[in-house]
């Protein structure tokens, strides 16, 4: 046998011990989050609402402090209270790249809607925030305070605009109305802007939106705050009684939070937990709470999906018995 013969079996002999080997090896697990993966971030309402404004709120926060490595599309996928953009993000399952805020119509879409999704569906990662509404008028009308818009509905056909259909924009004035001994007819918009042109237009009677949305309008003047849901007035609404205050307390609270989609790898769950934990300590979210009378209320994980399926419980209760689902 030649060298030359010698050295090609021992060169085969290598390849062959090698594959084994190179196959055998583990491949390395992607980390989380890939800088090169676009974050694809739904905002199931359309602009200028709270939903729109928390979500934006977020993203700025983690531009700023520079907490997610790769670039994020924030895309306002609107329509169906809700449902077309969690639907949205309920077919993006197992991915670690599609997030969302969440509302009231989160928990109450599902309860009127043949939704394939439920809250508990998708992986939970933050109840950030809880919000109530303010009842307002037209800044023209007539009616200057509470005590006189419930002798009027009590009087009169009214309509009241909110966000959605059977949703917390729903409950809260229907609640209300239960207890005030009035009627009234609700007018859902897909979006707040819709809703306040309604209003300013006098096509409606009156609105509840969430006052951070709308302080604008009610420092100028072009809307009156009539009533508040929560349980005391914010700073930002001095001097506007609470529906407690004029003895009709209802209780009912809009909860905002963050998911992904069903059955997100547990690195992105845990990813963006350890994330909006830093979030909510910054400077710029303290002043979003302010500036948006919002409650800060924090879970994480799984918590936050008990909240969500407890309330969801406890809204379906009140639909029921107020006849709005069978």
């Amino acid at each position: 046998m030649t060298n030359f013969d010698t050295t090609l079996r021992l060169g085969a002999m290598t390849l062959a011990l090698a594959a084994p080997l190179a196959v055998a090896t583990p491949a390395i697990a992607q980390e989380y989050p890939d800088p090169a993966q676009t974050l694809d971030w739904t905002i199931a309402f359309g602009p200028g609402g709270g939903n729109d404004i928390m979500a934006r709120t977020i993203v700025d926060i983690l531009n700023t402090y520079d907490l997610y490595p790769g670039d994020i599309s924030i895309e306002n996928r609107a329509g169906g209270s809700g449902a077309v953009g969690w639907g949205y993000l309920f077919g993006q399952a197992g991915s670690g790249y599609g997030i969302s805020t969440t509302s009231g119509s989160f928990v109450t879409t599902p309860l009127q809607a043949d939704t394939p999704w439920q809250p508990a569906d998708f992986t939970p990662v933050a109840l950030l925030a809880t919000d109530d509404l303010v009842l307002v008028v037209n800044g023209s009308s007539e009616i200057q305070d509470i005590n006189e818009f419930i002798a009027y509905a009590q009087a009169n056909p009214i309509t009241i605009a909110g966000t959605g259909t059977v949703n917390v924009d729903f409950i809260v004035p229907t609640l209300f109305a239960q207890e005030a001994g009035f009627e009234f007819e609700y007018v859902s918009f897909n979006s707040m802007a819709d809703q306040t042109t309604a209003l300013l237009s006098d096509s409606v009677d009156a609105m509840v939106g969430n006052p951070g949305e709308i302080l604008g309008l009610i420092d100028s003047g072009d809307l009156r705050a009539l009533v508040y849901s929560g349980a005391s007035s914010p700073a930002a609404l001095e001097g506007v009684p609470t529906m407690g205050d004029v003895g009709h307390d209802i209780g009912v609270s809009m909860p905002r939070g963050l998911i992904l989609p069903p059955d997100a790898p547990a690195e992105a769950q845990q990813f963006w937990i350890e994330t909006m934990q830093r979030v909510v300590q910054t400077p710029e979210w303290a002043a979003y709470i302010e500036n948006n009378t919002l409650t800060p209320t924090v879970l994480y994980g799984d918590e936050f999906r008990t909240f969500l399926t407890n309330t969801q419980n406890g809204f379906e209760e009140v639909l029921r018995s107020v006849g709005a689902i069978q």
